[in-house]
This record gives C-alpha cells, structure tokens and sequence, in this order.
C-alpha cells in the first residue's frame, strides 16, 4: 500500500489590527478630544478585537490604511495650521476615498466644511469640503452642558450627553444631514439641530470626550469602520454615569 505525506498546511495570513488614526493631536487636542480614539480602541480590545492607535503630528505622513480618523478641538490658529497640513498630505482624502470613516469634533468638524471663520477680523478660510456646512461667528459663544436626541440610521432614537464651547455657528447645505437635534445647548446655530454627517463623515461639537460619555456613538462608528455589527459590551457603571448627566442635563432647560 503506499503512503502519502499530507499536503502542509497553507500559513494563515495574521488579521492586521485596526487602527485608529489621531490627527494632528498637538494641534487640534486642548479638550480632551484625544480620549476619542482611546474609547474606540478600549471598545474594540475589550471585545477580542486586536486595535492599534496611531498619533499623527503636522510633519509625520499620514498613513492611508487607516479603519477610523479622529479630529479634535483647537484654537482658531491651530485650527488653519491643522487645515493646511491635511490638504498638502493628502493622506485623508486617500483613506476616505478607500472606506475609512472619520469623525471630526468642534475646530475639526468646522475644518471639514467648506469654510469657516477665524480671528477677530472674521477672515473666511477655505475648509476640505468634506461636510457640505459652513461655519460664521455666532451671535455669543455657545458654552455648557448639552443632551442632543441623536436619531440612528436603523431609526432608533438615543440620547447624546457632552460639553459645547464653540464661537462658531454652522449652517449645514442640502448634502449633509444633521447629527442630531437639540435638547440642551446651542448645537450647530442654536435651530435646533447638532453636527453633520456626509456619507462617512461626521462631525459634532460636545467634547467630553464625547465618545466617553456615549459609547453607543462609538459603537457606532467602529461598526461603520468595520463593516459589521458588534456584539453588546455591559458596562453598567457606564450606564449609572449617563443617566446622571442625562438627568443633570435636563435640569439645565427648567
């Protein structure tokens, strides 16, 4: 009778880690807004899921294959030497263009529209034109506790908590749909409505961070980053916490 060897076994080609793309942390980070991509990337090693955060500073090359991309906060100079370094990279518009999902709070949610105003002067600048909004110093500076009803794209409805403190006011064009609608603060120009989406775009105001405060939102976005759903995550304590401010929030509107 002859024998045969077994064929060898064909080498399993290792799952990369996701990775979580901060930008420009030094520039656009004076509120926290770091905590973002450190809440994503918990979510997804509390999962199983192997999860990388890259910090990206104006010089560094932005890297291409990056799942999820995070703009913070940041004053108005830093806000345009932000601008500037990511239109010269380039390197976000090729990982959007490929199915990366970036989330862009306050000075970078207004970077990402087509423009914005800055100094005392209300000097116009050109943004990336990733949201179709507009940015215009507001009547007063928009500062405090907010709670947003945050309408889901499966229809459901759930409650956004955060911390607003923005000069600017953004008025959103027919291609971006609003984030939210207001319950407590000034959100976008103080009618009702809060943040932006466009395709896999979203930017937002609250800082919080804001993903801390609502990880349905996280969830959110590494579902859209991954291309599939997450299994539940309980974390009670969290949801203790949250009710908290919801009710302190809604104290605010008496």
């Amino acid at each position: 009778m002859s024998s045969s060897n077994p064929a060898p076994s064909t080498p399993q080609t290792p799952i990369a880690p996701v990775k979580i793309v901060l930008v420009y942390q030094s520039l656009l980070g004076i509120y926290g807004d770091r905590g973002n991509a450190v809440v994503c990337r918990e979510r997804l090693t509390r999962r199983g899921i192997d999860a990388e955060m890259v910090v990206v500073e104006p010089g560094d090359e932005l890297p291409t294959d990056g799942q999820l991309y995070l703009l913070g906060g940041g004053e108005d100079m830093a806000q345009i030497s932000a601008m500037k370094a990511i239109r010269e990279d380039g390197g976000l518009f090729t990982a959007l263009g490929s199915g990366a999902v970036l989330f862009a709070v306050c000075a970078g949610y207004q970077i990402c529209g087509n423009t914005f105003t800055v100094g005392d002067r209300d000097e116009v600048v050109e943004g990336l034109g990733l949201l179709d909004v507009d940015t215009r110093r507001g009547t007063e500076r928009a500062v405090g506790e907010v709670l947003h009803r945050w309408n889901r794209p499966d229809g459901s409805a759930s409650l956004l908590t955060g911390f607003e403190n923005h000069g600017g006011y953004t008025t959103l064009g027919p291609k971006a749909a609003p984030l939210a609608s207001v319950e407590v603060g000034v959100g976008n120009n103080g009618q009702g409505t809060e943040g932006a989406v466009q395709g896999r775009v979203i930017g937002t105001y609250p800082h919080g961070p804001v993903l801390s405060r609502n990880p349905e939102l996280a969830d959110h976005l590494l579902e859209l980053a991954l291309g599939r759903e997450l299994e539940p995550l309980p974390m009670p304590e969290l949801d203790e916490l949250r009710a908290q401010r919801i009710s302190h929030a809604r104290t605010l509107s008496r």
